[in-house]
């Protein structure tokens, strides 16, 4: 039994919510977001609050339920507040910079990468080595923070590479050579 997906998800007056065919879209002051919803799931949509129902009672669905909940959820949020990751670049010589809709990083290798963003995430560089990203889009924004630390994920022994700002790398002790 979902737990998360029975909670309510309350609207706000300035979001504006449409659903008809199996497909949500909702309008806020940052953006638009659309998404299918499953045929299983059905949203209730009254008085600023959605609910999200399931139309059978099996396990595929009750998993569905939470997880649509959590989409709405996130949608509602990425339209009046949005969504930001922040990235940090260790390592002598590692930077990066922003050249209009892409970014142009550093990383050690013998060329420099150029890393195109994607429609509806935007970027900010400060001190050379701290990138973050804004979006509205959840998903979309943690696929491309997750494309950017594959570049070069961080090593545990000197701890260089793209790390997220709140992840911790765990350190290794190298050879120690005694003779």
């Amino acid at each position: 039994m979902s737990r998360v997906g029975k909670k309510p998800i309350p609207v706000s007056d300035k979001i504006k919510i449409t659903y008809k065919d199996s497909v949500i879209t909702v309008k806020g002051e940052k953006g638009s977001l659309e998404r299918t919803i499953h045929p299983d799931i059905d949203l209730a949509i009254t008085d600023g609050i959605i609910n999200v129902t399931m139309v059978s009672d099996n396990r595929v669905s009750r998993a569905l339920q939470g997880l649509t909940r959590s989409l709405v959820a996130n949608m509602l949020t990425g339209v009046s507040k949005g969504f930001d990751r922040v990235l940090e670049i260790n390592g002598i010589g590692y930077r990066a910079e922003l050249k209009g809709k892409s970014i142009l990083f550093n990383l050690g290798y013998s060329h420099p990468i150029n890393f195109a963003l994607p429609e509806g995430i935007s970027a900010s560089i400060e001190k050379n080595n701290v990138v973050k990203i804004f979006g509205i889009d959840k998903e979309l924004l943690g696929r491309t923070a997750a494309s950017i630390r594959q570049l070069r994920p961080p090593e545990p022994y000197k701890g260089k590479g793209i790390k997220y700002a709140e992840e911790y790398i765990q350190r290794k002790a190298g050879k120690t050579g005694t003779k």
